[in-house]
């Protein structure tokens, strides 16, 4: 399916506007929407590349700003020391409630574009896969895709490290996929169990994989990619919105 990725727009949020990234099928008509969540490096290549991905599957994308507050329009941090340091401190200066009223107010956004059904997701990776794992806690998200998810097991999300994800599991409605690398120093395997038991703890929907891959294997540039299990992986992830948004 050809698309379009040459859309912007400035969601409000209470901490000012913040711009969401859109892509979509190029042909008219009303899809699926999937708020993305970013690594900690905002909407970078390779994120672009994967957003495109998804929309050509017959989905509307939108992807968020994640430090709208601190960086200006535009601005993707590069996968440099330079920029891993300066997204890993943004990571821990935003309070966790300003992540959250972000995600409220995309979703929101996306609900009402004109191009979509209203049926929405979530996807992420890295920070990312955090964030939609909170945002898919709003009733209005149907299903989330969480790709090595961070912080989730340690609580260690936002301004002052003491975020409340695994408290809220009970509140997951929404059906979601959860993958990890087994080689992922960020998630190791004590805090990979960690999130399964409370998944389980919770009666959660969902469906859980864990391959033998580094962090960020999804993510097209540099040597952790692996695209084998990066269509493997996405397939998954289709799989889950495809029965979820578009027969459900």
């Amino acid at each position: 399916m050809i698309i379009r990725s040459d859309e912007t727009i400035d969601v409000p949020t209470p901490t000012g506007p913040m711009r969401c990234h859109v892509v979509r099928p190029a042909v008219p008509g009303r899809y699926p929407g999937v708020v993305f969540f970013s690594e900690i490096y905002q909407v970078t290549g390779p994120i672009r590349r994967l957003a495109a991905t998804v929309a050509g599957h017959g989905y509307l994308v939108a992807v968020p700003e994640v430090y709208h507050e601190h960086e200006a329009p535009g601005t993707a941090l590069g996968y440099d020391q330079a920029g891993t340091d300066r997204g890993n401190a943004l990571k821990f200066a935003k309070p966790v409630a300003d992540f959250d009223a972000d995600a409220a107010a995309v979703i929101g956004a996306l609900a009402h574009h004109p191009a979509c059904t209203g049926r929405l997701a979530t996807l992420g990776v890295c920070l990312g896969g955090h964030l939609a794992y909170r945002a898919a806690l709003d009733p209005r998200v149907s299903a989330a895709a969480c790709f090595y998810p961070t912080d989730i097991h340690s609580g260690t999300l936002g301004a002052g490290r003491a975020d409340d994800s695994l408290a809220r599991m009970a509140e997951l409605k929404a059906e979601a996929l959860f993958v990890f690398g087994r080689q992922d120093p960020h998630v190791p395997f004590a805090g990979r169990q960690a999130i399964r038991a409370r998944l389980e703890e919770a009666g959660a929907t969902y469906a859980w994989h864990e391959v033998n891959a580094a962090h960020a294997f999804l993510r097209d540039e540099g040597p952790r990619y692996d695209p084998a299990l990066a269509v493997q992986a996405l397939g998954w992830m289709l799989g889950l919105f495809d029965r979820v948004l578009l027969r459900g």
